[in-house]
């Protein structure tokens, strides 16, 4: 069976069968996510929505800009726990957080988080000599903390409130109870599968050892710790309807994240926004669109612009130091081609 199981993957990889899937599924993301976001939108009242913007309550904003604050201090660790889990204490915290938090929200704008990302976190650590394949596995790792939190959180939260998922994916609530034990059960297998012994995934340089049980759960809880601030921003903007608790809002707004994570595009730009008027639409829609566009200038757009201040910055102090170094480079050259040529050596 595992011969067959090699044999099938590699066949798939070497046919790209599994990336053209993927791009299908993109695509097919994002046409449903027009289709039922021109229905949701084409009677909205946009005066309306600018109208409850403005009437946001200022403190409600603070909070859900202070939870967003902690969400991405929590990010940070996605990149402290990778990079020392890969062998390298000797990166400091800051640059770990510097690079996970431009990485994920220049990724998170741009679209294909996965490259322009991983782009952006090789650019700070090869300054400390990490390869391009330390940076795929850090990239790697702190995928796999995102993806254990978000299942987590998934799992536990549809099999407490299943209704909520039944409104996006439209399965009868007693399947979706059924499928979150399903992903809890494989969590917890995962969890004790790699407690039991050393795992490790790929091959040669590649190879990245999987996390042993202990961390394997500091990850789930780092991913869900970031997750649930991420809910809460969210749901301090949305509409204050009755029945509507911070579990239903936490589902619809992790499910929907992740079709705007598969769907490839900046921001999850439509496919996020559809699911998130689909899931909630027992509330008020242009409140809640105007709670979504908060969320999105707190959340993506602000986070944004001061990551390219910092990147900007960085580069400056680079450069600036580069600069500085020739002058006493060129000089330390210059002594050693004159101490050769005063002892008879060849010059420089």
């Amino acid at each position: 069976m595992l011969e067959a199981i090699r044999r099938t993957s590699t066949f798939l990889r070497e046919k790209q069968i599994l990336h053209k899937l993927g791009v299908l599924a993109s695509i097919a993301v994002i046409a449903v996510a027009c289709y039922m976001l021109y229905h949701k939108l084409r009677n909205v009242d946009t005066a309306r929505v600018l109208k409850f913007i403005a009437e946001t309550d200022p403190k409600l904003i603070v909070l859900s800009a202070l939870s967003v604050t902690a969400a991405y201090f929590t990010l940070t660790f996605y990149d402290w726990f990778a990079v020392r889990t890969i062998g390298r204490k000797d990166v400091p915290y800051r640059i770990n957080a510097l690079a996970a938090f431009t990485s994920y929200s220049i990724g998170h704008n741009v679209g294909a988080s996965v490259f322009t990302g991983g782009a952006v976190r090789y650019r700070i650590y090869s300054a400390w000599n990490l390869s391009a394949v330390d940076v795929a596995k850090i990239v790697f790792l702190a995928g796999l903390t995102f993806w254990l939190g978000n299942l987590a959180v998934l799992g536990m939260g549809i099999a407490y409130h299943p209704e909520a998922a039944s409104a996006i994916n439209q399965v009868p609530p007693a399947v979706n109870r059924v499928l979150a034990y399903v992903v809890l059960a494989g969590l917890v297998g995962y969890v004790i599968w790699v407690w039991m012994k050393p795992r490790s995934v790929g091959r040669g340089p590649w190879s990245v050892v999987l996390p042993g049980g202990p961390l394997t759960l500091l990850q789930i809880v780092i991913g869900i710790v970031d997750l649930g601030f991420c809910a809460l921003a969210m749901y301090l903007l949305v509409p204050n309807t009755p029945g509507v608790d911070f579990v239903t809002v936490a589902v619809v707004f992790v499910a929907a994240t992740l079709l705007g994570f598969a769907s490839h595009s900046p921001g999850g730009l439509g496919v996020f926004d559809a699911a998130m008027l689909v899931g909630l639409e027992m509330m008020d829609q242009e409140q809640l669109l105007a709670g979504m566009l908060l969320f999105r200038v707190l959340y993506y757009l602000t986070p944004f612009f001061i990551s390219v201040m910092l990147l900007t910055f960085r580069e400056l102090i680079v450069s600036a130091r580069s600069k500085k170094m020739q002058p006493v480079a060129n000089e330390a050259s210059s002594s050693v081609g004159r101490t050769l040529n005063d002892h008879g050596g060849p010059a420089a």
